[in-house]
């Protein structure tokens, strides 16, 4: 698998637990998706020699690209492009600088491809269960199907962050729509997976979560994060 990993020191600003951090996440995804089993690349927005010496604490210098962009759209745009120059048949995780993950994060990941689906996210968020947060919701869920996998249960989604898996053959056929909705600076994900949603290329999600964006607001239920 490989893993692209986007981390700025500029961008907006989110309220965040305290054991939410640049290093907390960093390290946490370094010891669930080891650079010595996955391919690495770390995208390096923007940031501070602080930074670049805490990156350097976890992965080799070799796997920083330095790029200045200053958004979010940009540096994904990026992400894909680098993507893109890999085998039709490698899967691509798409990792932003703010998620924890639990224990095994890695092979559940994986299963996530053989259930069937296109694109594939750990992260179950919240605004899936909120009357008012999403569209699709009504009376505290969405309509989903749920599947089985070896680790865990999966339900179908109808959308999530930019934090994401994917094969390259997917991104090949969908690159139209990743451009189209991570123009500017703030890529719209909501629609962009919505669009990938009428194309039949779905998304899935495991039920609980096994990330969690580091958003206060939108923690994954039921996992106490801060014990990471």
């Amino acid at each position: 698998m490989k893993i692209i990993y986007r981390i700025s020191d500029t961008g907006y600003s989110k309220v965040k637990p305290s054991y939410i951090g640049n290093e907390t996440c960093l390290r946490n995804a370094i010891e669930m998706f080891p650079w010595f089993e996955h391919s690495w690349t770390v995208l390096a927005d923007n940031i501070s020699e602080e930074t670049r010496v805490m990156i350097q604490k976890y992965i080799s210098e070799k796997f920083i690209t330095d790029v200045s962009v200053g958004h979010g759209a940009g540096t994904f745009n990026l992400a894909l492009d680098e993507a893109l120059t890999y085998d039709d048949n490698e899967i691509v995780y798409f990792l932003e600088n703010d998620y924890l993950h639990k224990q095994n994060s890695s092979k559940v990941l994986l299963e996530g491809f053989n259930v069937g689906y296109d694109y594939v996210a750990l992260y179950d968020h919240p605004d899936k269960y909120i009357d008012g947060a999403n569209p699709y919701v009504e009376d505290g869920g969405e309509v989903t199907r749920v599947m089985l996998s070896e680790s865990c249960h999966w339900k179908i989604t109808n959308s999530t962050t930019m934090t994401f898996a994917a094969k390259v053959k997917t991104l090949r056929e969908d690159e139209e729509i990743l451009r189209k909705y991570t123009l500017g600076e703030y890529p719209r994900d909501f629609e962009m997976f919505l669009a990938l949603r009428e194309k039949e290329h779905g998304l899935i999600t495991p039920i609980p979560g096994y990330s969690t964006h580091g958003e206060t607001a939108w923690l994954t239920p039921l996992t106490d994060w801060s014990l990471l």
